[in-house]
């Protein structure tokens, strides 16, 4: 089954050009199911980019997925036109006096890891989010920031500043073979790492209830279920595309901003090499195996979610 997207959004015709099955309103409502409904609060700035690389991995199952793009209510992006904003996104506030629910939902990063938590200007709604989703959201995905917000919300878990930037693809351990959402998962694994901060696995142990399903060596936890809460935060990128770090690498070269290049990204580790994507077999079976998951535990009778 598809993807359920508005026609003239960006990754309608971008998803549909790789061979992603995705599918318009018209044509969704003739199917007489219950789509999963799967929504997106996106805090990055390339709003366009970010939407399309979770709608890819989202629309890669066999199930029906309706897609719901929201904002925080008072922040206004930079980096997106104002018209893509109003004509495909909805403000938090609008979407929870709506009282309506979803199967999932997926945080998303932001860059303003070098911020205490109380210092982002939307972190009084953001909290709001994280309890709404108790009630209002089956299974929650916290990416990056968004995940390491979560895991400070419920646990009091921090997040703590590195010296240098943790910045290339790092080897990742599985550390739970069994777990439902690393089913098909190798030994180990490649993720994109793209961030100033970490979590730190002894903190992660001593708050209750929380499981390490990745981890390396190098940088730290990767993959953290949270049941009680009925959530996943995940500090790393498997959305990235093949050259998601490469823009980072030339953006910040390009302003004279110190950067190391990416490391375990480029062939021999020369800039001057087309990357390789070793992620993406991963990036789509964890997606899927949170899809699943959805799938096998949510409520057909929506109103039942987070009761």
């Amino acid at each position: 089954m598809p993807i359920k997207l508005p026609s003239n959004l960006p990754a309608f015709d971008v998803l549909t050009r790789e061979g992603v099955m995705v599918m318009g309103e018209g044509r969704a409502s003739k199917q007489d199911i219950r789509p999963l409904r799967i929504g997106l609060l996106n805090l990055m700035p390339k709003k366009i980019q970010t939407e399309t690389q979770f709608a890819r991995l989202i629309g890669a199952t066999p199930l029906q997925i309706e897609f719901s793009l929201i904002r925080m209510s008072e922040h206004e992006t930079k980096n997106t036109a104002a018209e893509h904003m109003a004509e495909f996104y909805r403000p938090f506030q609008e979407v929870r006096d709506s009282g309506e629910k979803f199967d999932g939902l997926i945080i998303t990063g932001a860059p303003i890891e070098h911020l205490d938590f109380d210092q982002v200007t939307y972190w009084d709604e953001i909290q709001q989010v994280f309890d709404w989703t108790q009630t209002h959201v089956h299974s929650t995905f916290g990416v990056c920031w968004g995940g390491m917000a979560m895991i400070y919300h419920f646990h009091g878990v921090q997040k703590h500043m590195l010296d240098h930037k943790a910045f290339g693809c790092f080897r990742q351990q599985n550390l739970q073979p069994a777990s439902p959402y690393l089913r098909g998962f190798s030994d180990d694994c490649v993720i994109p790492v793209s961030r100033w901060t970490e979590m730190r696995q002894d903190e992660i142990d001593a708050a209750d209830g929380l499981i390490t399903l990745l981890g390396s060596d190098e940088c730290g936890p990767c993959l953290v279920r949270d049941p009680a809460h009925r959530a996943l935060y995940i500090f790393n990128h498997f959305e990235y595309d093949s050259d998601t770090l490469k823009q980072e690498y030339d953006r910040d070269v390009a302003a004279d901003q110190p950067i190391n290049v990416p490391m375990n990204y480029y062939p021999d580790d020369d800039p001057s090499n087309p990357p390789q994507n070793r992620w993406r077999s991963h990036a789509h079976l964890l997606y899927g195996n949170w899809i699943n998951e959805i799938y096998q535990t949510t409520h057909y009778d929506m109103s039942k979610i987070g009761s």
